[in-house]
Formats: C-alpha cells, structure tokens, sequence
C-alpha cells in the first residue's frame, strides 16, 4: 500500500518539473524576442584631412618670385644681408604642425614692401565632424570678416563717360575735367576759335590736362580687379584689395589672397607703401605677383 502511494508522488514531481522546464524555455525565447537590434553598429568616424603636415613657410617662394613682389632685394648691395632678405623670418607658432608662417619686408628707393605668407592645418576634434568640414567653416568665417563688397557695376562709368564725351562734344562747360585749365577766347581775335590750328593747340592742351590731372582718373578699380572671390586656387579662395588714404602721407595698397585646400588654409598678404607722395601703388601688378604666388604654393600642396 505505501508503494503505490509513493510512485503517484513521483509522477507528479516529474510532471512539475517537465512543466517548468517548458515554461523556462518559453520564457527565455520571449525575452530574446523582446529587443530585436540591440546589437548595434558604433556610428562610422568623419573622414580625417588630407595632410597631416605643414610646408617650410619661409622655402615656400623661390628667389624669383620675391624678386617680382620685393624688387628692393635686387637693390641690396651687401650679399649677407641680401642672403638675409632672401631667407625671410619665421613667424612665431606654439605648433608647427598646426600653423606656420614667414614674414618678409624690404625697402627700396621707390617703395617699402612687406610681405607675410600663413598656413594652417584645421583639424576637428569632434569625430562626427571631418577635417575638411572644419576647415570650410572657417574659411568662410574668414570671407565674412574680408566683407567683400558687391562688383561694382560698369554701367555707372559708361554713362559717366558718355557724359563726359557728350559734354565735349556739345562745347557744354560742365565738360571741362577737375584741374585743367579752360582757355578763354580772346577779344582781340573773334576769329580765333574757327582757326584749325587753334582748335588742334586747345584739344591737345586740354587731353594733355586731363591725363596728368590725378582727380581726373576715377578712383574705382576695373571690375576685374576689384575685390572677389578666385574659382583657380585650390577648393574656394577669395581675393582683397584695399588703398590706405592717409592725408598728406604716401599710400599704402594691402593686397591679400586667401585659399583652402583640404584641410589646409593659406593666406597671403602683400603690402606696398609708395615713397612718393600722391602715388598709389599699382593693383594690377600687386595683385598679379600675389596671385602668381598663390598658385605656387597651391601647386606644391597638391603636387
């Protein structure tokens, strides 16, 4: 009798048992299911710039072209200290590896020239963000500050001129240029004006006024060398060009252009001061040598 009691209790244990293995399984199956993707996939870093080192600033410009943009080098008698002027000075920088610099000035007997070539090598310190994206932030931080104005528009000095020439044309006294002096026709002689050769002397004398008249050439530069933004140096670039007036002082013409390769910025700023008083250094020149330059250094980073 005590055996057949026993083994229905053994029954039941073992069906307990079975069912809460059951259930386990079912358990574990519906916390698997529960949070699909939870193994996931870290977000993929930004793409580091393309260089990772800076050029010699000061080896940057070959001998010739500080000849074209600081022709007072040629001048230098003493050959150290003309070796001196060659070699320019580096600028002072806590990273050579993030930015570097060099410097150079020299006067002459016509004007005083400085020179400054800078680089910089922008690096993200967020992994979301690449190196490259830093560097075009900054680059256009950089054309914000430059405020670089609208193209001035041609039309205003063509109808200046037309005007001018109309003016002439007609004889109208508005047309006479600042400066130049009118020559009245004399009473004595009324038949002066109609006189071939008096007509000629007077139009040769008032074209020759207007020429060397510095207030009769118009103060605003040709659109083409207004200040702009460049489409031939490296991934963006912009040109500035600004003339100092300083009163009775000699001018002072700051030409800068500014470019960015990668990750990798570069400025140039060119500055010539005139030793005549009244004479403004030339913008075409200036900004041609700069851009000349600008060009080298873009090679020899892409090169």
């Amino acid at each position: 009798m005590q055996r057949k009691a026993y083994v229905p209790g053994a029954a039941a244990l073992l069906a307990a048992l079975l069912a809460g293995c059951t259930g386990g399984s079912d358990d574990d199956g519906a916390t698997d299911d529960a949070n699909p993707g939870t193994v996931g996939t870290a977000s993929a870093a930004a793409e580091p710039g393309r260089y990772r080192t800076l050029p010699e600033p000061c080896g940057a410009a070959g001998r010739s072209t500080l000849d074209a943009l600081l022709p007072g080098i040629r001048q230098i008698t003493d050959e150290d200290q003309r070796e001196k002027a060659y070699a320019g000075e580096a600028t002072h920088t806590f990273d050579t590896d993030r930015k570097v610099g060099c410097r150079w000035k020299v006067e002459s007997r016509d004007a005083t020239d400085h020179l400054l070539v800078d680089l910089e090598r922008v690096v993200s310190y967020d992994t979301s963000v690449s190196d490259d994206s830093e560097a075009q932030e900054l680059f256009a931080k950089m054309e914000d500050v430059a405020d670089l104005p609208a193209p001035a528009s041609s039309s205003a000095t063509s109808d200046a001129s037309s005007g001018d020439e109309s003016g002439a044309s007609t004889g109208s006294p508005t047309a006479t240029p600042t400066g130049s002096a009118s020559t009245p026709s004399s009473p004595s002689s009324p038949s002066s004006p109609s006189s071939p050769s008096a007509s000629t002397s007077s139009s040769a004398s008032s074209s020759a006024s207007s020429s060397s008249s510095p207030t009769s050439s118009s103060t605003v530069p040709p659109i083409d060398l207004q200040p702009r933004l460049l489409d031939d140096l490296g991934d963006e670039a912009f040109l500035d060009d600004a003339l100092s007036n300083a009163g009775s002082t000699a001018q002072q013409r700051k030409v800068t252009v500014a470019f960015r390769t990668s990750n990798v910025i570069v400025t140039i700023e060119y500055e010539e001061q005139s030793a005549t008083l009244g004479v403004a250094p030339d913008s075409e020149k200036m900004q041609d040598n700069a851009r000349k330059l600008a060009a080298q250094l873009d090679d020899s980073l892409t090169g």
